[in-house]
């Protein structure tokens, strides 16, 4: 009798506690249960990735809130490379305990950004049938790092590719990318004027 009153609900711990890890098993089913759920409702693969995607974004909102939480020091990041290492790192050890493999810049699009994981945990547990090949469940990955970014007022569309193992692709949307040029052509300005100021 004891024992029972001694038990605290998990509505009752505080979020600001050190985050218990779920068994590697108990996700794995619970994710292939997912997979299972969004395939019984649609037609097409580019469907199943949306579903996947739409579910990810769900969670990525509540992620956000709970990091924020958490972060005792956090400010809101206002430079586009803050919140793109913050996903690769803070986010990424949040949800599957480590840092993402690799964070690039396409060559060729200023507004395009890479996200790259080799292994992803939630591409181990499911397994494409031949006819179904460009299937990527990481699709649901990908809404988490949406939501997230948008939650951060970093507004992009967030896909998941088979390159590299997988990579997340994060395309910014223009406002984005000029308003990180402007807050650097600010900051050139700011030290250019000190450094008149110091030499007169």
């Amino acid at each position: 009798m004891s024992n029972m009153r001694n038990r605290v609900s998990i509505l009752d711990k505080p979020l600001s506690k050190s985050r218990s890890e779920v068994h590697i098993s108990v996700f794995g089913l619970l994710f292939s249960e997912i997979v299972q759920y969004c395939q019984n409702r649609v037609y097409t693969i580019p469907e199943l990735q949306t579903k996947l995607s739409e579910l990810g974004f769900h969670v990525g909102q509540r992620v956000l809130d709970l990091l924020f939480v958490r972060e005792k020091n956090y400010k809101r990041e206002t430079k586009l490379l803050n919140i793109l290492l913050f996903v690769k790192s803070t986010v990424w050890k949040t949800l599957f305990g480590k840092e993402a493999d690799k964070l690039e810049q396409a060559n060729d699009d200023d507004k395009t950004y890479y996200l790259i994981e080799k292994d992803p945990l939630v591409t181990k547990f499911i397994s494409v049938p031949k006819d179904r090949g460009s299937l990527n469940c990481a699709s649901f990955v990908a809404g988490i790092i949406e939501a997230i970014l948008i939650g951060c007022n970093f507004p992009a569309k967030v896909t998941a590719h088979w390159y590299k193992g997988t990579t997340f692709m994060m395309k910014f949307e223009e406002s984005v990318i000029a308003r990180d040029k402007s807050r650097k052509w600010s900051h050139c300005c700011q030290r250019w004027s000190s450094r008149v100021h110091a030499s007169s």
